[in-house]
Parts: C-alpha cells; sequence; structure tokens
C-alpha cells in the first residue's frame, strides 16, 4: 500500500505515529510529507509523544508541516506545485459539537471530507491514490465518503480492511478536547483508495 518509492502525504495527523511507523519500517522518512491542523506547541501539550515522535521523524528527514488545513492545503505555499503518489487522511474528524448520530454532525463530517478530497485531488499524480481510513459501521457509514468522491472527480479504486496492527507504533488519537490523547477503538474500518476518473 506504502512505499519508500511514494511521495506520500500524510493529513491530520494526531501524534504523528503513523507518520514515524511508515518511515521507521522505510529506515527513512525522505519521501513523507507529515502535516497537523495543529501547532506545534498544541501537539506537544495534547499528546504525550508527540515530541518523541516529531524528533524522530526529523531525524529520519521528513518534512513536518503544521497549521495545514485540508480544506485549504493545495494553495499553501509550502506544498503549492508539489504532486504526491499517496494522499492519505487517517479517521478524519470534525471535532464533537453534535452526537455522532446527528445529522448535523454528519454534516460537518461531509464537509471536512469533502474539503479534503477536493484539495487532495489537485495534489495527486495522475496514477496517485488519496487514502481515507475510515470507520465502517453505523453512524460513520452515513458519512457517504464514495459519493462526495464521485463530486469532486475521484473513484473508488479498493477498499480493504485496516489493521492497525500491521503499523507498530501507531496509536489513533481523539483530535481535539479534553480527551485528545486518549486512543479510542477503531472497530470495523478500511481504507478507502480513490483515484482521478
Amino acid at each position: 500500500m506504502y512505499s519508500s518509492n511514494h511521495n506520500i502525504l500524510l493529513v491530520g495527523e494526531g501524534d504523528f505515529s503513523f507518520s514515524l511507523s511508515l518511515a521507521t519500517r522505510f529506515g527513512s522518512a525522505s519521501n513523507i510529507v507529515a502535516t497537523s491542523l495543529d501547532s506545534r506547541e498544541e501537539l506537544v501539550r495534547k499528546y504525550s509523544k508527540a515530541e518523541e515522535n516529531l524528533n524522530a521523524l526529523e531525524n529520519l528527514g521528513c518534512k513536518i508541516l503544521h497549521g495545514i488545513d485540508v480544506h485549504t492545503m493545495s494553495k499553501r505555499a509550502c506544498l503549492k506545485r508539489k504532486l504526491f503518489d499517496r494522499i492519505v487522511f487517517n479517521f478524519p474528524h470534525a471535532g464533537f459539537f453534535y452526537h455522532e448520530h446527528d445529522s448535523r454532525q454528519i454534516r460537518l463530517q461531509q464537509d471536512l471530507v469533502r474539503g479534503f478530497l477536493r484539495n487532495a485531488k489537485k495534489m495527486l499524480e495522475e496514477d496517485g491514490e488519496v487514502h481515507i481510513t475510515h470507520k465502517t459501521g453505523y453512524p460513520y457509514d452515513e458519512w457517504g465518503i464514495e459519493k462526495i468522491a464521485e463530486e469532486v472527480g475521484l473513484f473508488l479504486k479498493s477498499q480493504v480492511p485496516f489493521h492497525k496492527d500491521k503499523y507498530p507504533g501507531y496509536v489513533n488519537k481523539r483530535g481535539d478536547g479534553a480527551k485528545s490523547n486518549k486512543t479510542f477503538p477503531v472497530g470495523g474500518c478500511s481504507t478507502f483508495k480513490f483515484k482521478k476518473g
């Protein structure tokens, strides 16, 4: 799924443990750009392993960018004119405003995914893939990410079960709030792989 030959963009990283898992497997992170919406200071405050993970990634040659909003990332000078073989967003979440099953919360999630996919499409190599790892049960299946992808001109290539244990050291995190350093049960989830039409 991921190779040291791919130019990889990772967005919405929590404590950067997924990026570090890939970099450790590759023996280098020179092909990885890892980003977060939070500043470095916010990450260190929120996640107990963030500083350690960021330092390890930097030592492996990773380009790390903070303050990257998936809605506008293709317009950022540091990412403009860059194309990637893989663009990855694991467990996207717009924040906790309503209950997960509330239609208003689902719309917030859909807007996040739509903004990400629109921007990712502009940053994708012709034969590249956009990956969203996402829970597949209710209410997450209500997000309709395949339909959103089609709206922006991306199409499902495949859907494969996600197994967290294939990424040693990866710890999924809640994105925000008092429990941001806590993990959450991923349950049934898949990586949805999208390509240009």
